[in-house]
């Protein structure tokens, strides 16, 4: 999924909300739906002239609601431009909303023509819009949309959809049955979050959103979700002082890295000084110690033993446990629970969290959706079917932060802040991603960020490290370890508009 940044707003509103928030905006503004209807068709036609100016031959796909009005004024304005457009509908018993019906008359009235949802498609087409369904929908399209959807999605010709791709669940990004694969998404009013998560990045391809002239009054209300990418990374990671030390950018002790996991602890700590931390401890199995000092001898490397555990309890700042830890480190894991540091859990510390649940404050979970599943007693399906929900019913259970990882990770806290991640790609879907992940948001909470935002920077900082790699070289082949180099100048902002690579 693609866009421009700049274009994108940073608010994102529940699905369910923004029927009423349009028609408090539009009241406020003096402006009828209709009108605002008009205006979603003219910002749809003008991304589709735009992306496709020597498209000619439009099939306009309509359904029977307000997605198809969409489609009405866009068909409408397509053959004033001396655009070729056939117009199919889907047929219902109950009427068109009103601002649809009065689109749908506009079109008739313009001499358009209206056209069965079964019909033979015509040759030549080269452009598809999507008007069938719309951000009201909460499950699998009914099987004659479906197959519409799969026709579409057979063509040779790109797809431009309306609002939200047909299939696609507003406020979720599941995907329970058919869903249009576009080329182009025009999403109209304000961001809605199954843009963003869930399978979201598999079908909206250029994502466009227009607020139809609202933006004053949208800037004005208060939403509980927000979007965040690289672009924010300032506003947490500022220019240090030239007279700090190492003492002043946090302590972090790292613990992990059972038989056959060496790497994994030593990533995460890595990851850690690479993002900022002052000092870094590891405590491992004797064995690792070799080969992670001499991989990073900047790691400061001790056997986890009784003793070392509360001596590096007592000097840290922030601990971060889980990493390649496995069972090993159940005995560590039960000390380091009692301490009221920042923390960070991940990986085997996650598994060990499901059998023995509590609930903390203090502490941030990143679990992966086969973590997430363990730790709420359900399946991974379940987990995907609303990973917003699930990110809010970790924090209600578990207390803290949470953060549900994946495409479009979500970031939930106990103050009902959410966060989606707008940020990653799936060059990083490779092993050891969330032990560099682990070592960012630890490095991040030593420097003195509030968990929901060490969080939220950690994420971003990790994504943003990993899109500027797969910029240059692809997404294939991509490993955790050639984020550090990248992640180095992710996390100074304010050398990224200077530096020459």
């Amino acid at each position: 999924m693609k866009k421009n940044p700049a274009s994108i707003p940073h608010s994102v509103w529940p699905a369910d909300d923004l029927r009423r928030a349009e028609k408090e905006a539009a009241d406020s503004l003096g402006l009828t739906l209709f009108e605002l209807m008009q205006r979603a068709g003219e910002a749809a036609f003008t991304v589709a002239q735009t992306a496709y100016p020597q498209a000619q031959s439009w099939l306009i796909l309509c359904g029977h609601g307000n997605n198809g009005g969409d489609g009405y004024v866009v068909a409408r304005l397509a053959v004033a431009a001396g655009i070729q457009v056939r117009l199919l509908a889907l047929e219902s018993d109950k009427p068109l909303p009103e601002e649809a019906s009065a689109a749908r008359e506009a079109w008739l009235n313009a001499g358009g023509e209206i056209h069965a949802a079964d019909i033979v498609w015509p040759e030549g087409i080269d452009l598809i819009i999507d008007g069938l369904l719309g951000t009201g929908l909460k499950h699998a399209p009914r099987e004659h949309v479906a197959t519409l959807i799969e026709q579409a999605n057979s063509h040779p010709a790109p797809v431009v959809a309306l609002d939200i791709p047909s299939g696609l669940i507003a406020q979720t990004g599941a995907t329970p049955g058919a869903v249009i694969n576009a080329a182009h998404t025009v999403t109209f009013i304000a961001l809605k979050p199954g843009l963003l998560t869930g399978k979201a990045r598999d079908v909206v391809g250029d994502l466009h959103v227009n607020a139809l002239g609202l933006d004053r009054w949208l800037a004005a209300q208060e939403v509980a979700m927000t979007r965040f990418d690289a672009s924010q990374l300032a506003k947490w990671l500022v220019p240090r002082r030239p007279t700090s030390n190492k003492g002043n950018h946090g302590k972090l002790v790292v613990i992990g890295g059972d038989h056959g996991t060496a790497g994994a602890i030593r990533m995460a700590g890595e990851a850690a000084l690479r993002a900022g931390a002052g000092l870094v401890r590891v405590l491992t199995r004797l064995e690792n110690i070799p080969a992670i000092i001499t991989a990073r001898p900047e790691l400061m490397v001790h056997e986890l033993t009784p003793q070392s555990l509360d001596e590096s309890l007592e000097w840290a700042d922030v601990v971060a446990i889980g990493p390649g830890q496995q069972s090993w480190g159940k005995k560590a894991l039960q000390k380091v629970e009692n301490y009221r540091k920042p923390m960070l859990w991940d990986a085997d510390a996650l598994n060990l969290l499901a059998i023995n649940p509590d609930k903390r404050h203090n502490r941030i979970l990143t679990p992966h959706p086969g973590e997430a599943a363990r730790l709420l007693n359900c399946s991974i399906a379940e987990i995907e079917s609303d990973r917003l929900l699930s990110a809010q019913r970790l924090v209600k259970r578990y207390g803290g932060v949470a953060v549900l990882k994946g495409a479009g990770t979500i970031v939930a806290c106990e103050s009902g802040a959410l966060g989606i991640i707008d940020a990653g790609n799936a060059g990083m879907a490779s092993g050891g991603m969330g032990d560099v992940l682990s070592g960012i948001i630890g490095a991040l909470l030593g420097q003195k960020l509030p968990l929901y935002d060490a969080a939220v920077a950690g994420c971003v900082a990790h994504g943003a490290a990993g899109d500027r790699l797969a910029a240059r070289y692809g997404t294939r082949g991509m490993l955790a370890t050639d984020l550090f180099d990248t992640l180095r100048r992710v996390v100074n902002p304010d050398m990224i508009d200077v530096e020459n690579d």
